[in-house]
């Protein structure tokens, strides 16, 4: 909803029930991505320290389904529940910890991949291509943080891309038509 809708609201206890929904929104889709991170996630040791996980699955979902700035928040509620030592973040070192270790590009990109993600799928007709081109945009933006992060590490792009990217690709372009399939058809359907 909207701020002006909720600034709308008659009565001080309709304006608190809505803020308390939509805090409890975002603390949903954070714990959706942290569900996703630790049931869906395959280590690939010893071809790359970054596991494969449905995490990334899960933000391009909830960018395109709760729109820019809710699906921000959400990954920033995410973010500081993993940095409070939450276990959210995919099996590892967890915590801090891990925003710092070879994950950590990835994590702390979440926010403006699921911004991106939103924003994108915001402007115009809520099609399936709309929702593709959206979870692609959000996707390279996710994976150019990720692998410029791992480069940090291993002073090789060609290690970081090979740690980074090679091993998801196919992978990634699932995640995105399902994300985009499940968010045009959500939206077809409200």
């Amino acid at each position: 909803m909207a701020k002006s809708a909720v600034q709308a609201l008659s009565t001080p206890q309709e304006r608190t029930l809505e803020a308390l929904r939509q805090m409890a929104l975002l603390i949903g889709a954070s714990g959706f991505v942290a569900v996703c991170a630790w049931k869906g996630s395959i280590s690939l040791l010893p071809l790359t320290p970054v596991p494969l996980t449905l995490q990334n699955f899960a933000v391009l979902l909830v960018g395109l389904l709760l729109g820019s700035r809710r699906a921000f928040a959400a990954m920033m509620v995410y973010l500081v529940a993993g940095i409070a030592g939450a276990p959210v973040f995919s099996p590892g070192l967890g915590g801090v910890a891990q925003l710092f270790g070879v994950t950590g590009g990835f994590l702390l990109a979440y926010p403006v991949v699921a911004f991106v993600a939103g924003w994108i799928f915001e402007r115009g007709n809520r099609s399936f291509a709309r929702a593709a081109v959206a979870g692609i945009a959000a996707e390279a933006l996710l994976f150019a943080a990720g692998v410029t992060w791992l480069y940090a590490f291993t002073h090789s792009l060609s290690k970081a891309a090979y740690f980074g990217l090679y091993w998801f690709i196919a992978a990634e372009v699932i995640k995105i038509m399902a994300a985009a399939g499940i968010a045009s058809r959500w939206r077809r359907t409200r």
